[in-house]
């Protein structure tokens, strides 16, 4: 198989938005150190991504020591939001989860991304992960949490992977949308060195010293068709997946990882197949 290795990391501090690529990262049960501890919310407390608005692929957001965030974005003024102190909580639906979060105290984090969106949002932060939101039941061990996360602590790509998959959109009908890059997939941790879907075996991996199991595969949406430099959608890579990697009802892409135990993991830490 080669010498499998940590490629890169990659941090969204706020759900949807442009992450961040730091060299090494702490392992928590619940994900990456600051990743996806905020979220935006719609009027009805519901989770606002980029399945609903393309253009937050535009807004970046880079965490800040402590775990608040700056947030910029094409045509608005830079902005500093910081964790909010936990006075009371507000109720927030991801998926099927209900969740308790804090909202931003500063009415200007809600103004600022209502009027980059053009729609009401606000921006709410989980303060406790610890206990706020529980793994899927049916891919769970008792006490996994996760963030705001689609659905798992992390989620693990490989480079052969996208090889391949860019190989077969070369040769189908929307070959002009390729090569994708992998920022389209918007992974925790990036593995080179492995064969292409090697990862679809794979139960238990370790990445420098942090051990991990892969509860399952990785179903995509249309987020994958967002060109996040752009924000414009096309047809690719779900119109391949759709043909080339339909497992169990889904187009899978990457595997998602529950971390099993707590450390550092840093670009470049040998990745060893555990089983």
């Amino acid at each position: 198989m080669g010498h499998a290795k940590l490629q890169s990391i990659h941090l969204h501090p706020v759900k949807a938005c442009r992450g961040i690529a730091p060299r090494e990262v702490v392992v928590e049960p619940w994900g990456l150190a600051g990743d996806r501890r905020w979220a935006l919310i719609d009027d009805g407390g519901k989770v606002v991504t980029q399945r609903q608005r393309p253009r937050l692929a535009l807004a970046a957001a880079e965490l800040l020591p402590g775990g608040g965030v700056r947030l910029s974005a094409p045509g608005m003024d830079p902005l500093t939001v910081p964790v909010p102190r936990r006075v009371g909580t507000v109720p927030v639906e991801i998926f099927r989860d209900k969740v308790e979060a804090v909202l931003a105290e500063d009415d200007a984090a809600h103004a600022w991304f209502s009027d980059f969106l053009g729609v009401d949002v606000r921006l709410a932060h989980m303060d406790d992960p610890a206990t706020r939101r529980p793994v899927d039941p049916e891919y769970a061990l008792p006490g996994e949490t996760v963030s705001f996360a689609d659905g798992y602590p992390l989620l693990l790509t490989t480079a052969g992977s996208l090889d391949a998959l860019n190989s077969l959109i070369a040769q189908g009908d929307h070959a002009g949308e390729g090569p994708l890059p992998m920022n389209r997939f918007r992974p925790n941790v990036v593995v080179s060195g492995t064969a292409a879907w090697a990862e679809d075996g794979w139960s238990r991996v370790a990445i420098g010293e942090v051990a991990f199991r892969v509860p399952k595969k990785c179903g995509r949406c249309v987020v994958t068709t967002t060109d996040q430099g752009t924000a414009d959608r096309g047809r690719e890579p779900l119109h391949t997946l759709g043909r080339h990697r339909r497992l169990d009802g889904k187009l899978v892409f990457g595997q998602n990882l529950v971390p099993l135990s707590r450390g550092t993991i840093r670009v470049g830490d040998p990745v060893t197949i555990l089983d």
